[in-house]
């Protein structure tokens, strides 16, 4: 990977979403053969009722904010999910942001997560674990690996310990991971921490490189884990995240047994 180019996370957004579709799916004829799957860029400014330099320039990653109206329109014709649409509203909208440092998680948070009879931990932006309790200790041991090694998606996609605790769902819970984690890194994308998360995931995981170019985006969401534990056996969990009023970037997770 060549970390020195300026990541163009919109473009890609809109060029895989724009890939998936076809002229019948959205009511256009499918005149002459296509070299490439998916829409032209003048059938997507067509169905959106923008110039197409305009697109082009917006895919390209050049320096245009499009209105709110225009990102709707743009949503419309690409046939986005309510999730995906939030996702293209937040990348065209997306201030400045400052260095990614490692966020502190409040004592009175700590001493609540640490109180907890269920598994539980705190997470932050780039999905590093920065409070667990006993519980979680119990079922995921993160204090037995380095501060550095302390991350969900780096757990989940290079640990082979953890790949085998997922057994055969592994590659759906990963590509789930990846999912969520794609709406905060887009927003990131230029950040070293971000981009050494990547370069570490993409060197661990041979699955990566083509999961991420799917570029993904998936909202988190309640649901149930099945973990296959060395010493507990089979456990299976209801699990739900809440995200902090302290501080938005801190998610806390509950597992809670079935």
């Amino acid at each position: 990977m060549n970390t020195s180019q300026t990541p163009n996370e919109l473009g890609d957004f809109l060029r895989s979403r724009r890939s998936r579709l076809n002229p019948k799916s959205v009511g256009l004829p499918a005149g002459r053969r296509r070299r490439t799957p998916g829409l032209r860029r003048e059938e997507v400014a067509e169905l959106a009722g923008i110039g197409v330099d305009w697109y082009v320039r917006l895919e390209q990653g050049r320096s245009v904010t499009p209105s709110v109206t225009t990102v709707d329109a743009l949503a419309r014709a690409l046939r986005l999910s309510k999730v995906e649409h939030a996702h293209l509203r937040a990348l065209t909208h997306n201030a400045d942001r400052r260095t990614f440092v490692r966020e502190t998680v409040p004592d009175t948070i700590r001493r609540l997560v640490e109180g907890l009879a269920q598994p539980a931990y705190i997470t932050g932006r780039r999905w590093d674990v920065l409070v667990w309790n006993k519980a979680a200790e119990g079922i995921f041991a993160f204090g037995r690996v380095p501060e550095e090694e302390r991350n969900i998606l780096i757990s989940v996609l290079t640990n082979p310990v953890t790949r085998r605790r997922f057994g055969a769902k592994w590659a759906e819970q990963a590509r789930a991971i990846l999912a969520q984690f794609r709406a905060t890194h887009d927003l990131w994308a230029d950040d070293p921490a971000f981009r050494d998360l990547l370069d570490r995931l993409r060197a661990g995981c041979p699955e990566f490189t083509g999961w991420w170019k799917a570029h993904d985006i998936k909202g988190s969401a309640a649901g149930v884990k099945t973990i296959k534990h060395p010493k507990k056996g089979v456990l299976r969990f209801e699990h739900a995240s809440f995200q902090a009023n302290d501080d938005p970037a801190l998610r806390l997770i509950i597992y809670t047994p079935v």
